[in-house]
């Protein structure tokens, strides 16, 4: 026992000391170990078996390991559940550390710091998700918001205020928020899913960050690329110094930053991203959500295009006009859309494959990706008309050019490479000739030296010459004494080097024989080492020509999204929609997306139902009533799906739709208590309705759903009737209000821009029938007693409710007056009766003793006639 650690434990320790925060992988051949708190944490997490190694300060380490092949599906499950992973490699062959002295280890040193918003291998990243690292800046309050995806070298900054990064987070959805403090964010992180990280106030100098940027874009200054604040470039400056930080300062291929304009996308809080459902079910997971429902993109590119178009629909018109153009020219030829998207499902995923390469974690695979996009981009070019929309248009010109580095990819590479460069036989024969011979020597030693063989026996003569091995002279010429004369005599002789005398041969070697030898023995490793060096030259020519290849990659995007809107307005009979800078919102037999493909599944329709919220300059409110299971709720979601769609270039659910730009959209619908903040469902529904009431102008749309339900009748009723007038005379925006307080329906004749309508339902024998019908109109009643019947409710329940609900509604008619008097003047507090006891069993008949008895599998169809007359008769002498 010793309190000394050994060598090669002080140097674990020392790099462990170096990376604190994360799990170290520690590279020992083919496994990463991992040793003391490290051991424990990763087996824990991993489900691997945790072993011993020696001791330390007299007690055994705990040690725990995974291979290096299989690390990446590890890592995930590391990543996943909130570990950060350093990577330490070996640096050196240990040979060379072995030649250094028995006691000597091999050198070692962290490569690369893996964290939730790095990530760029294929098997940790969602091919279809972007995988964004963000970082928030504040200045002196003066806020920005950056973030990046390195993985597809997405990079863009945006000025953002306090309040507006909870909203923004949710739209973007990092795994991972880079902060200079802690202080108040870690709920707003926790709450958009982001892992908190926190840097040292140096990260965010904004000077610094100049020069780091214009260091990594090789620029002077940032001018060409926008006009940056201090809190902008503070962001952008703490990601930069983060990646030179996780990636050992091999830094990924980053786009010039974009600065987004904060007024130029609708805005949507997380609230309302929840509610609507938009990128992720209530349930948790991609299906049932608006992006699951409208997906029909072919590539990886594109998919993620589409959750940001619908994460950020636009509110630039000529913008929402070029893409709808673009999606109507598509949509009137199918035969085109059909050949487009049949092209697009063979490109792959170029922006990471770029990404890869650039940080070298790419193989030939990655090369070969590049290849093939580019290849199926022309002939996607190809096939669009030169009088297609701008949006196509432009996106054609960037898919055209690449042709010198599709031919370079195209001579050097084999149509299927392997996926490690390491393994090599990825270089096409006849790329490059000296690695043509040197494959040849590997794979066809034999038959080389069989033509030497040849060719030496027609120089000499000798027809007894052979060309033989040994462990001893390696490659060597052997041939009888008799012969030898001849090569032992000039001009053969300088030539032909004498080597060995036997008893009965003689042997020579050649400077060629001795080459190929070396050549033969060496052309594995020879071979290998020519394909690295070849990768290593298409990788440089790949990364010159980054910018127009990652041009081509989002013009495959653009297109393969506009496809997919088309392929989508086609298949379900969606509409071009009339967007404005108006406030219109009219919309004809409007559908919601989700909910009518899962009826199709079931083989039913969807109701269509119209919506028109614009009433001149007024404000623009309906009052919907109706009772529960009806439908409000999903017509009020549809119609905020319908804006969002519109804004993001794509067509509509409906029969035909004008829409009036909308600047916000909110939305209150459900109910959830807050649990971990300390908030009930009512106190929930407060603070979503605060955030409405004190942001929403003219232009935007709100709905809402049952305001003032999670508190007394008459204090709900009050906050909802007060904040239906806020929305009327302050916020002045077009609204959907559902309600269950019919009394509020009065205030159409008092506020001249709500108008009521109701979803209609029929009664039929004491059933309800629910018609899925928006009509003009209130509800008188909410059919509550009814809906709790069809959910199982004991029917002594439901009874009883009847009878309150009777007794309440003819103290109102009679004018009971104050609800405490109503409930003291009637009998509703009484014990509610017992149900009626089940009747005695009655004892049974002889006809059904005799029934009891008979197996109707068992008898023919004469003994049944019988037993009818039999029973017949039985009930007759029972009568007498």
């Amino acid at each position: 026992m010793t309190d000394q650690p050994t060598p090669m434990m002080a140097q674990y320790l020392a790099i462990r000391e170096a990376n604190p925060g994360s799990l170290l992988f520690y590279r020992m051949g083919d496994f990463y170990e991992m040793f003391f708190q490290d051991a424990l944490a990763a087996s824990a997490a991993l489900d691997i078996a945790l072993t011993k190694r020696g001791t330390h300060l007299g007690e055994p380490i705990p040690m725990c390991g995974v291979p290096v092949h299989a690390a990446e599906s590890y890592l995930l499950t590391l990543i996943r559940k909130g570990f950060r992973v350093a990577i330490a490699e070996q640096m050196e062959d240990p040979a060379e550390a072995r030649k250094r002295g028995a006691k000597s280890v091999v050198a070692r040193d962290v490569v690369r710091l893996v964290t939730p918003g790095t990530l760029t291998e294929e098997s940790l990243l969602e091919a279809r998700r972007h995988n964004f690292l963000a970082s928030f800046a504040n200045v002196r309050d003066d806020c920005a918001l950056a973030w990046v995806d390195i993985s597809t070298g997405e990079f863009r900054v945006m000025p953002c205020p306090a309040p507006r990064l909870a909203p923004e987070l949710a739209r973007h959805a990092p795994r991972e928020l880079l902060a200079v403090e802690r202080s108040g964010l870690d709920e707003i992180a926790a709450e958009a899913g982001s892992a908190l990280t926190e840097l040292p106030p140096g990260s965010f100098d904004s000077g610094a960050a100049t020069r780091r940027l214009c260091a990594l874009f090789h620029v002077e200054t940032l001018e060409g690329f926008g006009n940056f604040g201090r809190a902008e470039l503070a962001a952008m400056g703490a990601i930069v110094d983060y990646l030179e930080l996780t990636q050992k300062g091999r830094m990924p291929l980053l786009r010039p930053p974009v600065r987004e304009a904060s007024g130029g996308a609708m805005q949507i809080d997380a609230a309302t991203r929840r509610n609507l459902e938009l990128t992720q079910a209530l349930s948790g997971g991609r299906e049932g959500s608006l992006l699951a429902a409208i997906d029909r993109t072919m590539t990886a590119g594109g998919a993620r295009l589409l959750e940001r178009r619908i994460s950020a629909p636009s509110r630039e018109l000529d913008l929402i006009h070029a893409r709808q153009s673009a999606v109507a020219h598509l949509g009137s030829d199918p035969r085109l859309t059909a050949d487009l998207r049949e092209a697009l499902s063979r490109s792959p995923d170029m922006d990471r494959a770029l990404s890869r390469l650039a940080l070298d974690r790419g193989g030939p695979r990655d090369l070969a990706a590049i290849r093939s996009g580019l290849t199926q981009g022309a002939a996607i070019a190809n096939m669009l008309a030169e009088d297609a929309p701008a949006v196509l248009a432009e996106a054609a010109r960037d898919l055209t050019g690449h042709d010198e580095i599709v031919d370079l990819l195209d001579d050097a590479l084999i149509a299927e490479p392997p996926l490690l460069a390491r393994d090599g036989g990825f270089v096409a024969a006849g790329y490059d000739a000296d690695l043509d011979e040197t494959r040849r020597l590997r794979d066809e030693g034999r038959g080389v030296i069989a033509r030497m063989q040849a060719d030496y026996i027609a120089e000499t003569g000798v027809t007894s010459l052979k060309i033989k091995h040994n462990n001893v002279l390696g490659y060597f010429i052997e041939t009888t004494s008799t012969h030898a004369e001849r090569m032992l005599a000039p001009p053969l002789n300088a030539r032909f080097i004498h080597r060995q005398t036997t008893a009965n041969q003689i042997r020579f070697t050649t400077a060629e024989l001795s080459e190929l030898e070396t050549r033969i023995l060496n052309a594995r490793d020879r071979a290998l080492e020519i394909e690295r060096e070849i990768f290593a030259r298409l990788c440089r020519a790949v990364l010159e020509a980054a910018g127009r290849i990652g041009q081509a990659a989002r013009a495959l995007a653009e297109i393969d999204l506009t496809g997919g809107f088309a392929d989508l307005a086609s298949g379900e009979g969606w509409v071009r929609p009339h967007v404005d800078a108006s406030r219109a919102f009219l919309i004809e037999g409007g559908r919601h997306p989700v909910v009518e493909r899962a009826l199709k599944r079931k083989g039913e329709a969807f109701v269509a139902n119209d919506c028109a919220l614009t009433a001149g300059e007024t404000p623009a409110i309906w009052l919907l009533t109706g009772p529960n299971m009806a439908g409000k709720s999903t017509f009020l979601r549809q119609n905020a799906l319908i804006a969002i769609l519109a804004q993001a270039g794509a067509f509509v659910p409906a029969r035909k739709a004008h829409i009036g730009m909308v600047s916000q959209l909110f939305s209150r619908v459900g109910a959830a208590d807050d649990l971990a903040r300390g908030r009930s469902t009512f106190m929930v529904e407060m603070v979503e309705t605060a955030a409405i009431l004190n942001q929403a102008d003219d232009h935007a749309l709100v709905i809402l759903d049952e305001i003032g339900r999670g508190t007394a009748t008459w204090d709900g009723l009050s906050i909802a009737w007060a904040v239906m007038e806020h929305l009327h005379a302050s916020n002045r925006c077009r609204a959907l209000f559902a309600t269950h307080y019919h009394e509020m329906t009065s205030l159409s004749a008092r506020l001249p821009g709500v108008e009521n309508a109701t979803v209609a339902v029929r009664e039929w024998e004491g059933e309800v029938i629910f018609l899925h019908e928006v009509r003009k109109g209130a509800a008188d009643r909410s059919y509550g007693v009814q809906v709790a019947r069809l959910a199982g409710l004991p029917p002594s329940v439901v009874e009883r409710a009847k009878e309150i609900l009777h007794q309440l509604e003819s103290g109102e008619r009679e004018g009971a007056g104050k609800p405490a008097a109503l409930l003291d003047d009637l009998p509703l507090f009484r014990a509610a009766p017992p149900p009626p006891p089940r009747p005695a069993k009655a004892q049974a008949s002889e006809v059904e003793a005799r029934l009891r008895d008979v197996n109707p599998d068992a008898i023919t169809a004469r003994e049944a006639l019988d037993l009818v007359y039999e029973l017949r008769g039985m009930m007759v002498d029972q009568a007498g």
